[in-house]
């Protein structure tokens, strides 16, 4: 009869892929609440960004640079 041995702590390789298995296995994704945050929040961005696009500085600045780049002499 052999003597029982004690458990051994998780090594790191074995956390590791108890997580990834888990992860992998987690199919719960987003919620309906998380759509909708997201949704929101791409859209607040699309319109900050249309916005600064549109400022008459950034129109200025552009119109700028096509300007002396079409009167420009070699």
């Amino acid at each position: 009869m052999t003597a029982p041995t004690a458990p051994t702590a998780p090594t790191a390789r074995s956390r590791l892929r108890d997580r990834l298995a888990h992860l992998r296995d987690d199919d719960a994704g987003m919620s309906t609440a998380e759509y909708a945050i997201g949704t929101v929040a791409a859209a607040a961005f699309g319109a900050i960004l249309y916005q600064v696009v549109t400022g008459e500085s950034i129109v200025g600045a552009l119109t700028g640079i096509v300007q002396r780049a079409l009167t420009s002499t070699f």
